[in-house]
């Protein structure tokens, strides 16, 4: 009975700092863990698509202009225009075309490579193609889109009533990878994405666990023990069970509510417990915390359990 009454004067200095500070570390960590990820992805997403080869875009114009004003040329100019300058699409990807191009530029592309990277836009009723052709630099793309247009207007496709001019005196040379607005848009994103997944998987209850059963493990860790088993007041085997641990710790049970309302389910567990034992342990009892159940913090078992010994041994927390 001395025992007994000088406990929770023994661990009062326990509750007075115990309480407030692991959830709030938990919820540090899973913050710092969740920006740390979202850094690491982002900064792969800017290293992997950022740093690839940069491509150029070299742009030129081709216009189609009449060779004479002899009477019945416009006719025959209008009618050559729109019939044959839709095969300047395929003209520029010959290969005669494309071999006569790269033989203009030194250290050029092979033709099949040229091929690959030049493309053609036609504009309607105007007479006007826009070449494109993308290399590796913007002097490379500058060139080839010269020799390319060259090549084409050497071939006359529109002999004899018109032929193809170059419109622009220099090339339109636009940088196209990496494109860094989409770069850093995509890096965001994917940082995001990855921070809140972080999040998510934190707070997840684990695997085997419920909520209820992280809450009261938070809650022994906020008072400095180790986690204990946690069981359901519903559970038929109960009894049997909290003997077995009780067993297993060589001491005797002593069933403790941390809220009022729970005093008489406490006794109850007392009284069946104490009706299965075989009454010959004379160590101090191994502690079962009666609490409430619930997926929100356990405050009240942090606050009593906070109270307990140093020497005292929980052995379970039963939640009904």
């Amino acid at each position: 009975m001395t025992a007994t009454a000088t406990r929770p004067v023994a661990a009062a200095k326990v509750t007075a700092t115990r309480p407030s500070g692991r959830r709030g570390d938990g919820f540090r960590q899973t913050v710092a863990l969740s920006v740390l990820v979202g850094l690491v992805a982002g900064a792969l997403v800017l290293f992997v698509v950022g740093m690839r080869n940069p491509l150029y875009e070299g742009r030129v114009g081709l216009i189609a202009s009449p060779v004479s004003e002899q009477s019945g040329s416009a006719a025959q100019y209008g009618e050559v225009v729109s019939l044959v300058l839709p095969a300047l699409v395929e003209l520029a990807r010959s290969p005669s075309v494309l071999a006569e191009a790269t033989s203009r530029v030194p250290d050029g592309p092979t033709p099949a490579e040229l091929g690959a990277n030049i493309s053609v836009e036609l504009v309607p009723a105007s007479g006007l193609a826009r070449l494109s052709v993308r290399a590796p630099s913007a002097e490379a793309a500058g060139a080839l889109v010269f020799a390319l247009a060259g090549a084409i207007i050497d071939a006359d496709l529109l002999q004899p009533v018109s032929t193809l001019r170059l419109l622009d005196d220099r090339a339109d040379l636009t940088r196209v990878a990496p494109d860094w607005p989409l770069v850093i848009g995509l890096a965001l994103g994917a940082a995001a994405a990855a921070g809140v997944a972080t999040a998510v998987l934190r707070n997840l209850p684990r695997s085997g666990r419920s909520a209820e059963d992280d809450a009261v493990r938070a809650a022994l860790e906020s008072a400095g023990l180790r986690p204990a088993a946690v069981l359901r007041g519903d559970d038929p085997r109960l009894v049997d069970r909290l003997q077995m641990l009780c067993a297993a710790a060589a001491r005797p049970a002593k069933a403790l509510a941390v809220v009022p309302e729970l005093a008489d389910r406490a006794e109850s567990l007392n009284r069946e417990l104490a009706a299965k034992a075989d009454g010959t342990a004379e160590a101090d009892p191994a502690v079962i915390a009666v609490a409430r159940r619930g997926r929100g913090p356990q405050d009240e078992l942090t606050a009593t359990v906070g109270v307990l010994p140093e020497n005292t041994v929980l052995v379970a927390v039963v939640l009904t």
